[in-house]
């Protein structure tokens, strides 16, 4: 798999536990709660791999510069959010609007980097360093979701 498809999946999957979180109610205590850990789960993995891997692959090519250092500072907006969700009841008023807001973040990310980012990058990597990119995402994507079930 190359690191584009896999970073596609990823936000294909976190777009699905962001609509679902959006949909609930102050009422749904458990369902809110499994969400949360699950959505902080897999952007803890997926802000890692593009941190450690992808970003600075890419950020060496001139005309993804820019767009790279814009994609960390949007990673810490939304762990700023995150990290307020984790602290606020899920029964609380403002915990929906806190969450929306983040979906709005996470959203606004992803839709940046499948245009700008991913056509820059298709242009700047060749199909042979997607796809050791990708090998190399995977293999960490993979060691961060085991030690956090092990430890989580």
């Amino acid at each position: 798999m190359d690191a584009i498809t896999l970073l596609k999946d990823d936000h294909d999957g976190l777009k699905t536990l962001l609509n679902k979180g959006d949909e609930t109610t102050e009422r749904a205590i458990k369902t809110r709660m499994s969400l949360l850990q699950e959505i902080g789960t897999q952007l803890i993995a997926h802000e890692k791999i593009e941190e450690d891997i992808f970003y600075p692959a890419l950020k060496k090519h001139p005309k993804a510069k820019d767009i790279v250092l814009e994609g960390y500072q949007e990673h810490h907006v939304v762990d700023l959010i995150m990290g307020e969700l984790e602290h606020t009841e899920v029964t609380d008023e403002k915990w929906g609007a806190k969450f929306s807001v983040m979906k709005e973040n996470i959203e606004h990310h992803i839709e940046e980097e499948e245009g700008e980012m991913f056509k820059t990058a298709r242009s700047v990597f060749t199909r042979e360093e997607l796809v050791e990119l990708g090998e190399r995402m995977h293999k960490m994507k993979a060691e961060i979701l085991t030690a956090h079930l092990v430890n989580g």
